[in-house]
């Protein structure tokens, strides 16, 4: 396995433990549970430009996955949406490129 795809695989480690831990702290330590959540998203104008940032650039890399997929059929990338979806960006865009990377 190459440096860059270990490098992949790292990063979508790290984009999913590090931001899911401080998610699991906050919901802990504010007892919020999915409607406060949403209320932290958009708390302010700063926030909900990222937030929606995120949301956009996600979609973006969903529909990417998706179109890849259909040319290169390689099935197992989309494993990178529900990783998408439930750990966020940081976790599934360098999932993706990780499986995308490999030999086909």
């Amino acid at each position: 396995m190459s440096a860059l795809r270990i490098l992949y695989l790292l990063l979508a480690t790290w984009g999913a433990v590090h931001p899911m831990a401080l998610m699991l702290g906050w919901m802990r330590d504010t007892g919020g549970g999915a409607v406060a959540l949403m209320e932290a998203f958009m708390a302010n104008g700063a926030v909900a430009r990222l937030s929606w940032d995120l949301m956009i650039a996600g979609v973006a890399l969903t529909l990417w996955i998706l179109a890849e997929v259909y040319v290169r059929r390689n099935w197992t990338a989309l494993v990178a949406i529900p990783a998408t979806a439930f750990f966020g960006l940081g976790c599934g865009l360098p999932l993706y490129l990780f499986l995308r990377t490999r030999a086909l």
